[in-house]
């Protein structure tokens, strides 16, 4: 499946409950060296594998080792899983409204032996509010309409620690520049392009203000 298809029979792949018979598959690709492996299903995005959107994003999120990381809309987990191998000594939170991608999310999670991520079910931020992190990551679902991304978009600042960041992708298809320009004249911060590849851009909006320095976890002997 494309990055901005729906599923079988036209559902929307963001729908909370996929009526769609299921159709499990395994996935597998090295991340940084390592082979990751994944369990995907009909009725969730890029059921058929990795979109090269999500895989674009990826590439260019630049985690620090201890960054606070929300991976918004997770899908089955692709972005989530390498945050958290990213940042290791950090905490990821994968959100998604569609259960079945939530569920999927949590096993990928578990095979990839990632312990220091969690899976919660909801709508955009509601899953984690009053909460703030280091980066948000996301491949908004474009097809669930304008003001939907609007809203993730005007949302986000209040999730972010100060000189935290957004970094979305999204290709010419679905308004990428629409609302790269958006960020460009209401952001209050830093707005650029972090990549380019195949149709796609990576975006990066800052918000103001310089993070403390984090001080690095100590890990056990052995």
């Amino acid at each position: 499946m494309s990055d901005d298809e729906d599923g079988p029979s036209g559902e929307p792949y963001f729908a909370e409950r996929p009526r769609s018979a299921t159709a499990p598959r395994e996935l597998r690709f090295l991340y940084r060296g390592e082979l990751v492996s994944f369990r995907v299903d009909a009725g969730v995005f890029a059921a058929h594998g990795l979109d090269p959107g999500t895989a674009l994003l990826i590439e260019n999120l630049a985690l620090r080792p201890t960054d606070r990381v929300l991976d918004l809309g997770c899908g089955w987990g692709p972005v989530g899983v390498a945050a958290a191998k990213a940042a290791r000594d950090g905490r990821v939170t994968l959100t998604e409204v569609n259960r079945r991608a939530a569920r999927l999310a949590r096993d990928n999670l578990a095979r990839n032996g990632v312990r220091n991520a969690e899976v919660r079910v909801g709508r955009l931020f509601e899953p984690v509010a009053g909460e703030s992190f280091d980066v948000v990551a996301t491949n908004p679902p474009y097809r669930a309409g304008r003001d939907l991304v609007l809203e993730l978009l005007r949302t986000a600042p209040a999730h972010l620690t100060p000189g935290g960041r957004l970094v979305m992708v999204g290709k010419g298809s679905q308004g990428i520049r629409f609302y790269q320009a958006w960020l460009g004249a209401n952001w209050e911060g830093s707005v650029s392009v972090l990549a380019r590849g195949s149709g796609y851009r990576v975006l990066e909006a800052r918000r103001p203000g310089a993070a403390p320095p984090r001080a690095r976890r100590s890990s056990a002997a052995g």
